[in-house]
């Protein structure tokens, strides 16, 4: 029986590095973990998803959504739920001939 690494495994099932469907797949992720940081920070803080939603101005069902999943948040609601957080953001965008870090 053949041994597979995790990056072989990774590569038959969800793509190479690199591909649309592995970037799909790494953005899926990236979005779901912030969610899931998103309701833990909230709980920590002793705050409902209604006082959250109150203090950002959007309705708890938002706060929900967002929670399961934050890949359909606006940049905006993402920011000011971290803001209500009191979360540090930075925020990196890297172009071919350009690097910018905004939030140190």
């Amino acid at each position: 029986m053949k041994a597979y690494t995790l990056d072989e495994v990774q590569d038959k099932l969800i793509g190479k590095i690199g591909t649309p469907e592995r970037d799909i797949f790494e953005y899926e992720l990236q979005m779901d973990l912030i969610g899931k940081a998103i309701k833990e920070t909230r709980k920590e803080r002793n705050l409902t998803q209604e006082e959250l939603g109150k203090l950002i101005g959007v309705q708890k069902a938002q706060i929900s959504r967002l929670e399961s999943n934050a890949s359909n948040a606006t940049m905006d609601t993402l920011l000011r739920v971290f803001t209500a957080l009191k979360a540090k953001v930075k925020l990196q965008v890297e172009l071919p001939n350009l690097n910018i870090i905004i939030g140190e």
